[in-house]
């Protein structure tokens, strides 16, 4: 297969449709928190797209918790585009956006553990962000029996 130019980008309000149907097939699957229109207009400054030529095909947001913790959330690619390294190049743009806030705690909470720790995160427990647990878990249907993992990354 051969390498394909990505171009990862702040998202603006002409993407919200294109997150909104991204996010929402995550949802159905019960992977991702679903995300309505207007939460994701007010919020649109916090995603950051991947684009391919001039089709928007992954996503993923920064949601400050704390002073200095940030979290990885809506973090997806379109299908037939997953596995050419989309995720990553999404993940390294968060996390250069979180440097340049000065923040140097990463977090998310996933079932794709291994993606995660070949981009640089370990496992923890998610106990320790009580700022996670306190704004986002109380309000999700699986807050007593939350089967996602909590994977941190500090960054220099």
């Amino acid at each position: 297969m051969q390498a394909v130019e990505v171009l990862c980008r702040t998202a603006t309000t002409d993407d919200v449709d294109t997150l909104y149907q991204l996010i929402q097939g995550y949802a159905e699957k019960g992977v991702m928190l679903p995300r309505s229109r207007e939460v994701l207009a007010r919020l649109v400054d916090t995603f950051v797209v991947a684009e391919i030529g001039s089709e928007v095909v992954g996503c993923g947001a920064l949601t400050k918790l704390g002073d200095n913790l940030v979290e990885i959330r809506s973090l997806g690619i379109t299908d037939g585009y997953k596995s050419l390294g989309i995720g990553s190049k999404l993940v390294d743009k968060l996390l250069e956006q979180a440097k340049e806030q000065g923040i140097t705690k990463v977090m998310a909470l996933t079932y794709a553990v291994p993606f995660f720790e070949r981009n640089g995160f370990k496992i923890v427990e998610k106990e320790i962000f009580p700022e996670k647990v306190w704004t986002d878990c109380v309000n999700c249907p699986k807050q007593h029996a939350c089967d996602e993992i909590a994977v941190l990354i500090e960054l220099d």
